[in-house]
């Protein structure tokens, strides 16, 4: 007891939340990954892609016609182009603020995440959903959700690092929040224009979020050894 609350005094809050995220993310990836390959996912992967649309014509989602493109637009939130982009907006902005080792460690972690979720879709090469017709276009395997998975990845490392510039726990916690409602609302939106499984984003967001776990610990670390440019 004694050790495991020295131990807890050694670390911060933010590190024991990380270590939990990155823990529950790798836990949550591993069921839904074994649900997946046993088949016990199908009935309610059904059912929910299903719900989304209308019964009378599948091509036609749920709802009046513009939340349609609505849709659309929310899943190109989640899209490699624009992830891209904002990851090169991020690292320019730290070159020029002179934090070279901060812009690197955004490009390895950016870099890393798409790197794994090429390699996850490889290993499971699930199909894509044959129920409904897609509103977007798509090109690789299904699991996990890559849009799900890597606008975790981005948002919250991202998310996480502009936290950590804020000083009041009201501004840290609206930044984690908008960074999350972003990842919630882009893995919907494949569903919704039918180009993923519910499973599939379940799985990406959980491995997007323990990504982003890791690279949380590993600044921290890197920022206690001087190795990361220090806090502002």
């Amino acid at each position: 007891m004694r050790k495991s609350l020295a131990w807890l005094g050694r670390h911060e809050l933010a590190s024991l939340v990380s270590l939990g995220t990155l823990a529950g993310g790798l836990w949550s990836f591993i069921a839904v990954a074994e649900e997946v390959t046993e088949g016990d996912t199908r009935a309610l992967d059904r059912t929910l892609l299903l719900a989304l649309r209308n019964p009378h014509d599948l091509s036609t989602p749920i709802g009046p016609p513009w939340l349609a493109e609505v849709g659309r637009d929310l899943t190109a939130l989640g899209g490699v182009a624009l992830l891209s982009l904002i990851s090169v907006a991020v690292i320019t902005h730290l070159l020029l603020a002179k934090q070279a080792r901060a812009a690197g460690f955004v490009a390895a972690s950016v870099s890393g995440a798409l790197l794994l979720s090429l390699a996850l879709k490889h290993v499971f090469s699930r199909p894509r959903p044959d129920l409904v017709p897609y509103l977007s276009y798509v090109m690789s395997s299904s699991f996990p959700s890559g849009h799900s998975m890597l606008s975790a990845a981005v948002y919250l490392t991202l998310g996480g690092l502009l936290a950590r510039f804020q000083s009041s726990l009201l501004l840290k916690a609206h930044v984690l929040a908008w960074a999350s409602v972003l990842t919630f609302l882009v893995g919907v939106s494949r569903v919704f224009v039918g180009v993923h499984w519910p499973s599939d984003v379940l799985a990406g967001w959980a491995a997007g979020a323990a990504w982003a776990a890791l690279c949380w610990l590993c600044a921290r670390a890197l920022q206690r050894r001087g190795q990361l440019d220090a806090e502002r």
